[in-house]
């Protein structure tokens, strides 16, 4: 297997270029298989609030001690 596609990058742009030929090729498939990406939509957004909340969570956890960041920004 050629070194692009062990990559995420080039496992999704295959990916890509397979559902397009798909889509051209056989049409009817395409339209049975519209749920199944309109899931997979509704999915991803669902889950980028949830992942969003972790990373403001998890860079206020490691922040540290609040009031010793504080008192060095207050210095001039």
């Amino acid at each position: 297997m050629p070194r692009f596609l062990r990559s995420l990058f080039g496992q999704v742009v295959l990916a890509l270029l397979i559902g397009v030929a798909l889509g051209f090729a056989m049409p009817d498939l395409a339209i049975k298989l519209k749920p199944l990406g309109d899931g997979f939509i509704k999915l991803v957004k669902m889950l980028i609030p949830v992942l969003v909340f972790c990373v403001v969570v998890h860079g206020i956890a490691g922040a540290g001690d609040p009031s010793a960041s504080a008192a060095s920004a207050s210095r001039r």
